[in-house]
């Protein structure tokens, strides 16, 4: 079973920078649209970002439009989140995740059906 991997979380200052990357060994990874997710403790997974198969058709999380950029690399079998502007309030586990076939695109959880472990984002005051 193809996994999906993030990196590239850390412990960061306010208004720093960050970039996330997802990768899978998955060969139709290509196929799927994609997203990015969050998870503070105590609360709900949030959506983050989204971008279909193509990569032309992107949605974004009230809270982080205009600070995030979500991207893909279909050669390299990659999506990326680049994260500037962080705030406080951005800690969470980070989590790519791949849509449901079965499902409309759309940045709901439950209409994904495959997720990374996550990545660590810190952001200190």
């Amino acid at each position: 079973q193809a996994q999906l991997v993030e990196s590239g979380g850390g412990l960061v200052q306010a208004g720093d920078s960050l970039r996330l990357s997802c990768t899978t060994s998955a060969r139709t990874f290509g196929n799927y649209n994609m997203g990015w997710f969050r998870q503070a403790p105590g609360r709900e997974r949030e959506f983050v970002a989204t971008i279909n198969w193509r990569g032309e058709g992107i949605q974004y999380g009230d809270v982080v439009q205009g600070r995030f950029r979500i991207s893909r690399d279909n050669a390299k079998n990659t999506l990326y989140l680049q994260m500037s502007g962080l705030k406080p309030e951005d800690t969470a586990v980070y989590l790519c995740a791949k849509q449901s076939v079965h499902a409309r695109w759309g940045t709901l959880p439950e209409e994904y059906d495959r997720w990374g472990q996550g990545t660590q984002v810190t952001v200190s005051s």
